[in-house]
């Protein structure tokens, strides 16, 4: 720090609009988001999620037409998540490996109805598919079995890269699972099909509505601390993010997001790789529940929260406010 008061006054900059356009650091754009959406079976369908406010889940062809919305909103991305009917949930999670399930009809849909205007970001994880609710198969303890689950995880990006995704998101927190990955979408010739690994993925109490819009979280028993990591991590969470590069990873993701902004900010500084976090469903309805009661404008609070995230190192942020806050970046 140079200079001092008065000769030396910060305020300046402050003082005027224009001022503190010119002087900003950080901006957010459209292009740094990704909208989360989820998929269920039917036509003309929309669901509301009761503990996710103003988030609903979509038919495929309600899907197709969200891309359409997304494209003129100038979101660049949409992460799926699918709602696997309960009569197709089992305990190996073999609904994933069908090449016509949801999560396959609504990639297709969103590249008929856009083409390539659109990045389509898959989920690879068991927990939508299984009749336990867990992110990988188990033994007969209830143990998450890693390089049994790595097999499987394996054969569904694959079934996803081959119905036209553009990224595979493993969120599932097996080890050794990105470089089995890779290695299979190379042999398949998928040579451009990215991975978004969840290298830092933890154990959070902020994931119940995303579970309740995929239907899980009524079938979970026990939780998942065995394979997510432990909250009062971070050095744990470095050596995550380097074993997923190592292994293949084009970017990597914190989730969740704004408890977790040391983690961003670590790994951003550490890693020459490109970083995304999740505002997770948690985050998304504690703003909502907060702008309800009065206790905080939900535009400013959005642009707060997402505006933070860059600021800490964000290349981009998975959000279900996607569409309100390109909304408003585009005036």
């Amino acid at each position: 720090m140079t200079g001092s008061y008065p000769a030396t006054r910060l305020r300046r900059s402050r003082s005027s609009a224009w001022s503190r356009a010119l002087h900003r650091e950080t901006v957010l754009t459209p292009a740094d988001l990704i909208w989360p959406l989820f998929v269920t079976e039917g036509s003309g369908v929309e669901e509301p999620v009761a503990s996710l406010p103003g988030v609903s889940r979509w038919s495929v062809d309600g899907i197709a037409a969200r891309a359409k919305e997304a494209v003129e909103l100038g979101i660049p991305c949409l992460a799926l998540f699918p709602n696997t009917p309960a009569d197709k949930r089992s305990d190996d999670g073999g609904e994933a490996l069908n090449p016509d399930n949801l999560m396959c009809r609504a990639i297709k849909a969103i590249k008929d109805a856009c083409g390539s205007d659109i990045g389509v970001l898959t989920d690879v994880a068991l927990d939508p598919y299984t009749s336990h609710g867990q992110d990988g198969l188990i033994d007969d303890a209830g143990y998450v079995l890693n390089d049994e689950t790595v097999a499987v995880l394996v054969d569904q990006a694959v079934n996803q890269a081959e119905a036209g995704a553009d990224i595979i998101a493993p969120s599932d927190m097996m080890d050794g699972r990105i470089k089995a990955i890779r290695m299979a979408l190379e042999m398949g010739e998928h040579h451009n099909v990215q991975i978004m690994s969840y290298a830092a993925k933890y154990a959070s109490a902020f994931y119940g509505p995303f579970r309740d819009a995929v239907g899980s979280g009524g079938l979970l028993k026990g939780d998942k601390k065995t394979y997510q990591m432990d909250p009062a991590n971070g050095d744990e969470a470095l050596r995550e993010v380097a074993l997923d590069i190592a292994e293949g990873a084009d970017s990597v993701m914190v989730k969740p997001g704004m408890p977790y902004l040391d983690i961003v900010a670590r790994v951003k500084a550490r890693f020459d790789v490109p970083v995304f976090a999740y505002q997770v469903s948690g985050e998304y309805a504690m703003i909502e529940a907060a702008a309800a009661v009065g206790a905080g404008d939900r535009e400013a609070l959005v642009m707060e929260t997402l505006t933070g995230f860059k600021r800490a190192g964000c290349t981009g942020v998975l959000t279900y406010h996607a569409p309100l806050a390109a909304r408003l970046l585009n005036g």
